[in-house]
């Protein structure tokens, strides 16, 4: 980086701990927005509540202190007419922005209330040439659409400076940008080259229109995002196509094979777990390993499909491993596949492995599966510990992966044996399709879309906290008809905000202060979520809002009304055995506990001796009582919607009618509103996914970056999906069917940009 023009040791340590660490790295820092410097808005034409580009003359300027805060306000001037901006705790701004000074604005028009005018609170601005500025800088600033950067660092790289660098970066680089995708794609898709889809990016020629760049749908944005997909999924094409190379285990399915797998069912199993089945042991019928992911709603036999592919492996002599994210999870996939086991006339030794063993009967394990003694082992991720190997493993099988690292499934792959493993990755958060392209583009993919037979609809209601008392009422009611109730609360205790289970979803609204709202261009929005101080949320209660009601007849009526706290687990455990659940078996479930005492309590819950489990989001994944028919989310508004789906699941496994109440608090912002409204509308998991990642985004879908998610520069799968498929084509395409309008020499070219581009900003595999 030093080598650039402007950039000096200083400025590249700055910039290499943002990730910046070439020039390739800087070209693709692109703009986030762009502001129409060509013909500036006149203040005339401005309307309240659109987002605009002004450029004035700043008439006055100055800090106007009131007894809460500091004010830094600006009369903006074009002409004869005038605008205030203004700006909270703006001090900063002082002796920054003066009057006589030339500036570009970007913000809401708002209306003023102390005036006809109207107003910006808080935009953008930049400070534009004055007259004895150099001609680049002129050039950069005025009469040209503009391109608008995230700051990279503090003031001095600032959009201004990003501009003017990589101005003269492109400028010296002239011809000699190396073009890394083949001609013939290029021209089967009507893309332009690299090189000048970097410059028109950046400094968008005149005629490109404002609102094709903010929608990334020039010609030079759809190259840019079309290389960097066509490489992701060369990467994953690649990792296919390896996979087969390797050698595995050619399962053999016979007669007795599938005897073994009649003795276990316990139902007939829906056509789609039939076809999943299929899917699966035809893979496991080929000498290479597979690799196949098994997604589905919640409730919809997953767990069976794969114990039946696990019988396969243990009917050819091979030993399998089922991995599940929590020992909760896990010991429960021990007691059901233990109990369906034990219908087999087969003599299957199974074994539950996980942290909480004490060491002589970890090490007594661990000989066991050495030896061959052991056919089946369930566990978490005890099961990837460098000392756990195995006799001869032929199957893994990873649920909920999402909660697990990408590296930590390698590592269970890996493990030594005679040949690789097939693996099936189970998830019960169903993913849309650019998504299970992207984060699971190397598995094939079954899906399990019906429910087995039994499962009754979910009544789904949404209720104020207001009205708790005919809540519990209505627990009381299905108690005493021989049912269980779930009760489950976002946080353990008090005003805590170090809690696992927190895992609330982002709504701006919640925290103005830390809210970020990027420009709709070229880049995706991507970070960690900024989730509200729990403090906060207690010392500064908000009035409720009026809330807009779905016609339908209401398990209860609700009415609203403020309440300043967060109800907890603990604290309502103790307020409902002792209050209005008083003489009901109430069991108390967290994240705290430690494993013994959270196994006791599930066991007692799963065997009816407790009536109603006050909890935490611990018994979000998994949790199978097929007697609980109620599932209350207090404080719905603060769950995400994949997070209540799966609560809403944890019901409705038996025959009974089964309800989820959503259970909300004081205040409820639009974004929530939307979550909620979706969840009385409608049980399909695969639509609630769908709404999910339009309102989060690719980056926190899952809530994690450990789910593996690649960080684009470039792209953003809601808005590029039909890119992603054209990408994804056009890469299969070129392994699998050398192109004979490709030279040889290209050839090399893109497989050598991707095992740079690949090792250096993966890290997970070497092309070749």
């Amino acid at each position: 980086m030093t080598y650039i023009r402007g950039v000096g040791p200083r400025i590249a340590a700055l910039l290499e701990a943002r990730g910046i660490r070439i020039a390739e790295d800087l070209l693709y820092h692109l703009p986030f927005r762009y502001e129409d410097r060509q013909h500036p808005r006149e203040l005339t034409q401005l309307k309240t509540g659109e987002m605009a580009s002004v450029i004035g003359e700043i008439r006055s300027a100055g800090l106007v202190r009131t007894p809460r805060q500091s004010l830094f306000e600006i009369v903006l001037a074009q002409g004869t007419l005038t605008m205030k901006c203004v700006w909270f705790n703006g001090a900063y701004l002082q002796g920054r922005l003066r009057a006589g000074q030339q500036i570009a604005l970007f913000g809401r028009i708002e209306a003023s209330r102390s005036s006809r005018n109207l107003k910006m609170i808080q935009p953008q601005f930049e400070l534009l040439p004055e007259d004895g500025s150099d001609a680049i800088t002129r050039l950069l600033e005025v009469g040209r659409i503009t391109p608008v950067y995230e700051s990279l660092g503090g003031p001095q790289l600032a959009s201004r400076w990003q501009r003017r660098v990589i101005f003269q970066l492109l400028d010296s680089i002239r011809s000699q940008v190396p073009e890394c995708l083949p001609q013939a794609i290029l021209q089967r898709n009507g893309l332009p080259a690299r090189e000048r889809a970097l410059a028109e990016t950046h400094f968008p020629p005149d005629g490109i229109a404002v609102a094709d760049l903010e929608a990334a749908s020039t010609p030079a944005q759809k190259r840019l995002i079309f290389e960097e997909l066509f490489f992701l999924e060369l990467g994953l094409e690649l990792k296919r196509r390896r996979t087969r190379e390797q050698q595995g285990i050619a399962f053999q399915t016979t007669d007795a094979t599938r005897q073994a797998i009649r003795e276990i069912l316990p139902f007939h199993p829906t056509a789609a777990q039939k076809r999943a089945l299929g899917e699966i042991v035809a893979d496991m019928r080929e000498p290479h390993p597979m690799r196949r992911l098994l997604q589905g709603d919640v409730g919809s036999g997953k767990t069976i499909v794969a114990l039946q592919a696990i019988v396969v492996a243990m009917e050819n002599g091979c030993q399998a491993a089922l991995m599940a994210p929590t020992e909760i999870l896990a010991t429960q996939h021990y007691l059901a596949a233990r109990k369906l086991l034990a219908r087999s006339s087969r003599n299957y030794r199974i074994a539950l492995l996980t942290g909480s063993l004490d060491a002589d009967a970890k090490r007594a394990l661990r000989g066991q599966l050495q030896r061959g003694e052991i056919h089946l082992v369930i566990g978490t991720h005890a099961l990837i510990e460098e000392n756990v190997s195995f006799h001869r493993l032929g199957l893994v099988v990873v649920d909920e992966q999402h909660r697990f690292g990408v590296m930590q499934r390698f590592r269970l792959m890996k493990k030594p044996t005679d040949a690789e493993p097939d693996v099936l990755v189970m998830t019960a958060t169903p993913i849309p399709r650019t998504l299970a392209l992207t984060l699971y583009g190397d598995l094939d993919t079954s899906v399990l879309d019906a429910l087995p037979p039994g499962r009754t609809p979910i009544v789904t209601r949404r209720v104020a906290g207001e009205r708790a008392a005919e809540v519990w009422d209505f627990v009381r009611t299905q108690v005493a008809a021989g049912h269980q109730a779930y009760i489950v609360y976002p946080i353990i205790e008090g005003n805590r905000d170090d809690q696992q289970e927190l895992d609330f979803a982002h709504d701006p609204e919640e925290n103005p202060a830390t809210a970020s709202t990027p420009g709709p261009g070229l880049r995706s929005a991507k970070g960690p979520v900024t989730r509200p101080s729990l403090k906060a949320q207690h010392s500064q209660p908000t009035p409720a809002k009026p809330r807009s009601r779905r016609k339908s007849a209401p398990l209860f009526v609700t009415q609203t009304a403020p309440r300043p706290e967060l109800r907890s687990a603990t604290e309502m455990y103790d307020q409902l055995r002792n209050g209005a659940l008083q003489g009901l078996r109430v069991g108390l479930l967290h994240g705290r506990l430690n494993a013994d005492e959270k196994d006791v309590v599930m066991r007692r819950y799963q065997r009816g001796e407790i009536d109603v489990l006050v909890s935490t989001t611990v018994i979000e994944v998994g949790v199978d009582v097929p007697n609980a028919s109620v599932m209350v989310v207090d404080h719905a508004e603060r769950f995400g919607l994949a997070q209540l789906h799966q609560l809403r699941g944890r019901v409705g496994r038996g025959s009974a009618r089964s309800y989820c109440i959503l259970m909300t608090g004081n205040r409820v912002s639009p974004e929530a509103e939307q979550r909620l409204e979706a969840m009385v509308a409608t049980q399909n998991g695969f639509e609630l996914a769908e709404l999910d990642l339009r309102m989060r985004g690719p980056g926190e879908f899952f809530g994690t970056r450990q789910a593996g998610m690649p960080g684009f520069r470039v792209v953003n799968l809601l808005r590029d999906r039909e890119l992603l498929e054209l990408a994804r084509q056009e890469a299969a395409r070129f392994v699998r069917s050398p192109d004979p309008e490709i030279p040889e020499a290209e050839r090399r070219c893109v497989w050598e940009h991707l095992k740079q581009s690949w090792q250096r900003r993966y890290g997970l595999m070497e092309a070749g």
